[in-house]
């Protein structure tokens, strides 16, 4: 019998990640408890992978091999942190894949998630609160200052509450960012947890932390407004409106109502803050649309340059200093421009498999986490996830797959072609 997988890594990544990220080890604490997590695997008899997961393996392979692109010693620094992060989410998927439901039943990986996800808000709240505050950290006096200068050790040493907007805009309103180093990051981290959190009350049903969870829901739409994260809002839509359409195919009039009480909610706390008059300034005051398609189709014509391989890492654009370095602004250009066709094609594809196959979602649990998936994938093209965004979006197919072996559709026995009629019995005399 394999050994049984304690619950306490996923209590380290998530309800101590306020801690690590007071510390200053913010994202590096995925690889950094990913490792006892791997001697924990390794301790089994017998470890399990989906049948799709050779094709998440053959990218890891890939952007391995695109290291022999890297020209610098501080693009080597965002490499090396890029593929820990890439190990760390795979050694998290196969964890909780492999868990069963007594080891790490969805229930409780759900509520974890859901501790995570008030973390989340309480940084929003810190951003709101003091949008000019910062945080000093204890590594912040241990990491040299040589290495302090690269903008990512930067951020995680040293994290800001709040991001101003690139052109100078929103400086009187800082949109919130912590416990993230960019806005981005909570909006994307946001709309993947919001279903985990629909999990937890589900299962919670009643009681305190029930009530808890209820009452910092509608609370929690208060720093993501102030975000004025439009992508956040598009997957939200996204996600809600096809878990709303699946429900109604199943006749889930409990589920349907509970989605319509949180979108009054979300309506409310809309009217009360006017976040439409916010996103409005934003989107006529600002060119980021332009900015954005501008570095994609960069991305995408200097990657025909290097079409094997890619460039290793992000590098300064070519249009002015002003725009974002290229393959910054979405996971897929990140993986496009940095790994080439062939790695783009491979990350692609684990994420269609990973859709197509937790689509039956035939319970509650599967149907949400599905859902983490579904919005994932349509993110990648504008939300870069290298935070724990690549993380939570692994636990979610994991969970989803685990889900669909434990209730396997059910096939009508089909009939033999050639079937003789039974002889009925002789009539006592």
């Amino acid at each position: 019998m394999p050994a049984s997988l304690p619950r306490w890594p996923m209590y380290a990544l998530f309800v101590a990640f306020p801690l690590w990220w007071t510390l200053g080890l913010g994202d590096m604490i995925w690889p950094l408890v990913a490792l006892p997590m791997t001697v924990l695997l390794l301790r089994r008899r017998r470890l399990r992978a989906p049948r799709g997961f050779g094709l998440w393996l053959l990218f890891l392979v890939w952007m391995f091999a695109s290291a022999v692109q890297i020209d610098t010693g501080g693009r080597m620094i965002g490499f090396v942190y890029r593929a820990l992060i890439y190990l760390a989410a795979t050694v998290i998927f196969l964890y909780v894949y492999n868990g069963t439901e007594r080891d790490l039943p969805a229930r409780r990986v759900a509520l974890v998630l859901t501790a995570y996800w008030a973390a989340v808000v309480a940084g929003g709240y810190l951003g709101v609160l003091s949008p000019h505050g910062s945080l000093h950290t204890p590594m912040a006096a241990l990491v040299p200052e040589g290495l302090q200068s690269n903008e990512l050790v930067a951020h995680m040493v040293n994290p800001r509450f709040t991001q101003g907007d690139p052109d100078g805009f929103w400086q009187n309103e800082p949109r919130p960012s912590a416990p993230f180093a960019y806005t981005n990051g909570w909006g994307h981290n946001y709309a993947e947890l919001i279903p985990f959190v629909l999990v937890a009350l589900a299962h919670l049903r009643r009681g305190p932390l029930f009530r808890l969870v209820l009452v910092l829901l509608p609370l929690s739409l208060v720093p993501a407004y102030l975000t004025v994260n439009r992508g956040m809002f598009l997957a939200l839509g996204l996600g809600l409106g096809y878990a709303a359409l699946r429900m109604a195919a199943r006749g889930n009039a409990k589920g349907l109502l509970g989605l319509g009480a949180l979108l009054v909610a979300a309506l409310g706390v809309n009217t009360a803050i006017g976040v439409q008059d916010r996103v409005a300034d934003r989107v006529s005051n600002s060119d980021t649309n332009e900015t954005r398609l501008a570095v994609y189709q960069e991305a995408y014509e200097r990657t025909l340059e290097s079409p094997l391989f890619g460039y290793g890492a992000p590098r300064p654009s070519l249009l002015g200093e002003a725009v974002p370095s290229v393959g910054t602004q979405g996971q897929f250009w990140n993986v496009l421009f940095s790994h080439g066709f062939v790695g783009a094609a491979l990350f692609l594809g684990w994420f269609g498999w990973l859709c197509w196959r937790t689509r039956r979602a035939p319970t509650g649990t599967a149907l949400w986490t599905h859902v983490v998936v579904v919005m994932t994938t349509v993110m990648i093209f504008y939300y870069g996830l290298m935070d724990s965004g690549l993380v939570i979006v692994m636990i979610a197919g994991a969970l989803a797959l685990r889900e669909a072996e434990r209730h396997p559709p059910v096939r009508p026995r089909a009939a033999p072609l050639l079937a003789t009629a039974k002889e009925p019995a002789p009539a006592p005399a």
